[in-house]
This record gives C-alpha cells, sequence and structure tokens, in this order.
C-alpha cells in the first residue's frame, strides 16, 4: 500500500509543490511523482501583501502538481518563512519530584515550560512559538548529550530549548491563504527546518554546520551542532539585491542583469560585459550576506567553529564563485548542495524516473514531505502536545533517517 504526502513551499519568488509516495517496503527517501510551481504573487519579504493574488499562486501551483501526479491534493504540509522568522534559546532548571530521584516525564515538561517562562515577555510579544525543540539536558549538572533524560535518577534537572518562532499575523495569514486555497493544512513547518532535511547529512549535522538558503528577497540560515538545530534566523536581504547591483552598477536592464546572475561561468557572459567589474559587483554584495552570518554565528559563540562548515542552497547558490566567497569571509569550509543523490534516491523503483527536483530550491517542499511520513509512522497527531511532539520528533528522525543520509 503506498502513501502520499505534499508540501507547498510559500516563497517569495515561488510557490513550490511537492506530492511523493512511500511503499510499506520502501527503505529509500519517499518517491517525487509529482511537481507544481507557479510565480509567488502578493509576497514580499516572505509576507502575505495581498491575499486574492497569493491564493491564484498557491490554486496554480497545486493544479500543475495534480496534473503530473494523477492525485488530488486536499491536504498538504505547509512551510513558513521569511523575516518575521526567527529563534531564541532558554534555559529551565527543576528539582527532581520523585523521592527515588528517578527523573519522569512530568519532570521534563516542567523544565520545559520553566525555560519558557524565562523568556523575557518582550521577545515573545506579538509572536508565536511553532517550534519549542529540547536541545540539551543536564542532570545534576552534566550533560546527557541530548537524550531523553526519563528513567534517570538526579536532583536536579536542567533543559535549554530553541524556541523558534515567528509573527502572529503572518503565521495567520498563511493559514487563512492556504485554507482558503482549499488546503487543508496537516502542519506549518518553519522553511530552513524542513530544508535541513534533505539538505543536510547526519553527519554534518552531528560535527556542527550551517545552512544557508539564499532565496530572491531573504537568506535564512539554520545552525545544527549535535544533530540538532541550535539556532535559526533570516535576514531582508536576497539575490534580488544581486541583480539590482548588476544593474546599477553596469547601467544595463534589469532583465539584462538577471540572465548575467544566471549564468554558471563568466566565460559564458556577453564579452562587452566587463568581466572584472562584474566580479566585484557581485562579489561585494555577498560579503555583505557572509558578514551578516557571521555576526550571527559570533553572537552564537559558533564563528569560525563548525567543522562541517556552510552548505548553501536556494536560488541565489548558483551564482558565481558564491562557494569560494562563503569560504573566504566565514573561515570554514563550504559548499553548494547539489540535488543529484537526492534524485538519485528518492527515484529508486519509481514508475516515472522524469519527475525529478531541478535544483535545490525544491528543498524545503520535499523536506516537507519527509516529515510528514515521519509523522505519520510515529502515529503523532495535532492533539499530541507541542513540547512532547517535537522532542519526539527531534530524537528519533536521526534514527529515521540513518537510512537515508550518509
Amino acid at each position: 500500500m503506498s502513501k502520499i504526502a505534499v508540501g507547498i513551499d510559500i516563497g517569495t519568488y515561488q510557490i513550490k509543490v511537492v506530492v511523493s509516495k512511500k511503499n510499506d517496503d520502501s527503505s529509500f527517501l519517499p518517491q517525487i511523482i509529482g511537481l507544481g510551481y507557479a510565480e509567488s504573487k502578493g509576497m514580499r519579504h516572505g509576507y502575505i501583501i495581498n491575499q486574492n493574488d497569493a491564493i491564484k499562486s498557491i490554486r496554480k501551483a497545486i493544479k500543475q502538481a495534480e496534473k503530473t501526479s494523477n492525485i488530488k491534493i486536499e491536504k498538504a504540509f505547509v512551510s513558513i518563512g521569511g523575516i518575521g522568522l526567527s529563534s531564541h534559546s532558554s534555559v529551565g532548571s527543576v528539582m527532581i519530584s520523585r523521592a527515588d530521584n528517578e527523573i519522569t516525564d512530568l519532570d521534563v515538561e516542567k523544565a520545559q515550560k520553566e525555560s519558557l517562562s524565562n523568556i523575557p515577555k518582550n521577545i515573545l510579544q506579538n509572536r508565536k512559538i511553532i517550534h519549542p525543540i529540547p536541545i540539551e539536558y543536564k542532570v545534576d549538572g552534566k550533560s546527557i548529550l541530548g537524550k531523553d533524560p526519563v528513567g534517570l535518577k538526579g536532583i536536579n534537572l536542567e533543559v535549554k530549548m530553541l524556541y523558534v518562532t515567528c509573527l502572529i499575523h503572518h503565521f495567520q495569514e498563511i493559514i487563512q491563504t492556504v485554507e482558503n486555497s482549499g488546503i487543508e493544512i496537516l502542519d506549518v513547518v518553519a522553511s530552513p527546518i524542513a530544508a535541513g532535511i534533505v539538505s543536510l547529512s547526519k553527519t554534518e549535522k552531528i560535527a556542527g554546520c550551517v545552512l544557508a538558503n539564499i532565496g530572491s528577497e531573504t537568506v535564512s540560515i539554520v545552525v545544527y551542532e549535535d544533530d540538532l538545530p541550535i539556532s535559526l534566523e533570516v535576514f531582508p536581504i536576497g539575490s534580488n539585491d544581486i541583480t539590482n547591483d548588476i544593474a546599477l552598477g553596469l547601467k544595463i536592464s534589469l532583465e539584462q542583469a538577471e540572465k548575467i546572475k544566471k549564468e554558471k561561468e563568466i566565460s559564458n557572459i556577453n564579452s562587452e560585459i566587463p568581466k572584472k567589474k562584474l566580479n566585484d559587483i557581485i562579489s561585494a554584495r555577498f560579503y555583505d550576506i557572509f558578514e551578516l552570518i557571521d555576526a550571527h554565528l559570533k553572537k552564537i559563540g559558533k564563528s569560525g567553529l563548525l567543522p562541517a562548515g556552510i552548505i548553501i542552497t536556494g536560488g541565489g547558490s548558483g551564482i558565481l564563485n558564491i562557494s569560494e566567497i562563503a569560504k573566504s569571509s566565514l573561515k570554514i569550509p563550504s559548499k553548494v548542495f547539489q540535488v543529484n543523490k537526492l534524485n538519485e534516491e528518492s527515484n529508486k523503483n519509481s514508475e516515472n524516473q522524469n519527475v525529478k527536483i531541478k535544483d535545490s530550491t525544491w528543498s524545503v517542499a520535499y523536506g516537507l514531505c519527509v516529515l510528514g511520513f515521519f509523522n505519520e509512522e510515529s502515529g503523532f497527531t495535532k492533539s499530541d502536545s507541542s513540547f512532547r511532539l517535537i522532542k519526539k520528533i527531534f530524537i528519533n528522525i536521526k534514527n529515521w533517517l540513518k537510512k537515508f543520509l550518509p
């Protein structure tokens, strides 16, 4: 029996829909059986500024995905991104309640709630927590490396939580827009988290790395260590700024600038274009982007300390020399995520080998599908408490993904 999961990535530049299938006996990543996309109209910096236009874009992408997959789409997992997305870490500590000092689920929940109460009110003002993620537990001051502490014995339990948040009105608008498009939302996931599921290997996440998704109007990053996300941030800058810089610097139209920006090799560019000046223009904007990323890494104490380096994805990842500029700016290893291996894994035993994701801009929508299958196989529902659900997902998904990722 086959199971179907659908992921909808609502980006500033494009709406992307992935339809995937997983057989009961399949040990591979879910097969991609349908793709759909449409220009994102009514969007700005990830925000919905015209709901009617956004609804039309979502419906267009869904219709295309239905046509390629031959499946009627009624339910989906949806991403949320944009500059309203952020994260904050907090620590909570409680005394063990049982007389024999054995830690219970109740102690864990109390510690998590204590960490939430320790966040200054102004930080959460007008914001909604979409992912409360436990990233470290300590029993009597000793770290247990992210393992579930239930059953251990001690006097004091401490938990460090990562709270991924977004602006309340942004969250509500996404929900309303998708539902008005005729789709039931099964869950909402932060875009960087969804992308990390399929863009990063287990080895990279354990060693420590940063995934940078360079979109058209935003750059989102998520930092991993010990196989868990420890920080997330979104910056209001993107590849459109590079297009604008090229147009101004070379005195050409935006259309010409966009075409030049998308060239993979500088040798392919019109000989009349000054290559050195073009390279300087692109490099200057990328240095600005990586300076923002490095400032965030310094803030969380990880600048120059991520052995697996930076993995670059998104629509801006194919621009000239980006990997070298990242390596030079951040002083860590750098690479651009490639989808070839992902296509190989997802299309094993597939009836339609022609349905493939062309580039890394599809990683968010596909990551949503993977999470969707994991939720279903684990028996999670919306009625599960948010704390317990996220804790279980990020503890158990590591083992579930071992058979997929190196």
